[in-house]
């Protein structure tokens, strides 16, 4: 069997500049995070989140929390680059209301993992376009992060 191998793309942290909670849907509780400027930095492209971003997240009944997000990152050349994931956040009842009251909380204590991808019409990121990405998350009352990982 083979062994995943990955490379660093970057580390992306983005503000979240409003909460709206829907309530109660049918698939389980929305609450909708309006996200604001960022950073992105890594080897092979670096730049600013830009604001308008959307994290239109699901509580299940089992707790986890399912993203579901739209982005706009700008290169530090220019470039526009489109990125959406979704993914599962969870952990045990104390260390989730811990993360939900802002406390930062290592990483150790839960799991939060999402798939990126991407779009640009950029001919120098264009390999973005091609390309299967994981991120290992953090997130803050006020922030959320990732670690973004290329899956070779």
């Amino acid at each position: 069997m083979s062994a995943l191998k990955s490379e660093f793309l970057f580390n992306l942290s983005a503000s979240v500049t409003r909460l709206h909670d829907v309530g109660p849907v049918p698939s389980g509780t929305r609450h909708v995070d309006l996200l604001g400027p960022g950073t992105f930095e890594g080897p092979r492209l670096s730049g600013e989140v830009l604001s308008g971003g959307l994290d239109m997240k699901t509580i299940r009944a089992d707790d986890a929390v399912i993203p579901n997000v739209r982005l706009v990152m700008k290169t530090n050349d220019d470039a526009i680059i489109f990125m959406h994931y979704t993914g599962i956040r969870c952990g045990p009842a104390e260390v989730m209301a811990r993360i939900a009251a802002g406390e930062i909380v290592d990483g150790s204590e839960y799991y939060h993992r999402n798939t990126p991808y991407f779009e640009t019409s950029s001919p120098k990121y264009a390999w973005l376009n091609r390309i299967v990405a994981v991120g290992i998350g953090w997130r803050k009352a006020d922030r959320a992060g990732y670690e973004v990982f290329e899956i070779l």
